[in-house]
């Protein structure tokens, strides 16, 4: 059984990448999730009905002692399954001005993103290593290599994240292992809905928010085979608002 993991799967972008994994490219989807399990039922809902198969498995990416328990024991279910792709997707957002972030504030986002990325890339990576195969894509964002004022620690923990992609990428290209990032602009999903569409998209030279199927279909090609020679790369997707 070949799998993708899909790390924050249960919505938004991680839900479309479920999708297209899955139906695109007939993955077994693990999509995982840390509160909302009905929106994670409502994702594999939606991979069954087009035929494809996945589960929800719930784990907070910044917990380390959790994400080894949780994936350790789904292991040992699981002896024939095979992970081939893993998407780092999971991310919060906790905006302020840096003068007024609390300190909780900066953590709690550095532990999702940066060091959510150590945790579930470091359980699978001797794995992906020993079968000579793999794919890792880490969602950052243009916050990540632009910077965005009142998010510090937002653009800190996806700049970290777009650093470790081009220095793991160089150990382990040998192996036929990428590692890769993909970085959105404005993109029309949960995270976006309190922004004001209309004011912003004059900003975006594309005089659009993406869509999350545009984000999916990008990660899509980079786990497939068609991608065996790319790696260590930040792709920007974004409607030209940041080159």
């Amino acid at each position: 059984m070949k799998c993708a993991l899909v790390t924050g799967g249960s919505r938004g972008i991680g839900r479309a990448i479920c999708k297209k994994l899955a139906g695109e490219l007939g993955y077994h989807v693990l999509i995982n999730y840390q509160g909302n399990e009905e929106a994670a039922k409502q994702t594999l809902a939606a991979l069954q009905d087009e035929g494809a198969t996945g589960e929800i498995i719930k784990f907070d990416v910044g917990n380390a002692t959790e994400v080894k328990e949780v994936l350790n024991i789904w292991s040992e279910r699981h002896p024939e399954a095979i992970v081939e792709v893993l998407v780092n997707n999971a991310g919060i957002t906790k905006d302020s001005l840096f003068m007024w972030m609390r300190p909780e504030d900066w953590s709690s986002v550095m532990d999702v993103s940066l060091q959510g990325f150590y945790n579930v890339t470091h359980f699978f990576i001797q794995k992906l290593l020993r079968q000579r195969y793999g794919r890792i894509i880490n969602i950052v964002s243009v916050s990540g290599v632009k910077g965005t004022a009142g998010q510090v620690n937002y653009s800190a923990a996806k700049a970290g994240v777009v650093g470790a992609t081009k220095a793991l990428a160089q150990e382990i290209a040998k192996r036929n292992v990428t590692v890769n990032a993909v970085a959105p602009g404005f993109i029309r999903s949960d995270m976006t809905v309190g922004m004001d569409e209309k004011e912003l998209k004059t900003l975006i030279p594309a005089n659009r928010f993406g869509e999350v199927e545009e984000v999916a279909d990008l990660v899509c090609f980079l786990a497939s085979r068609k991608a065996g020679y790319i790696t260590g790369e930040v792709i920007n997707i974004n409607g030209g608002i940041y080159t």
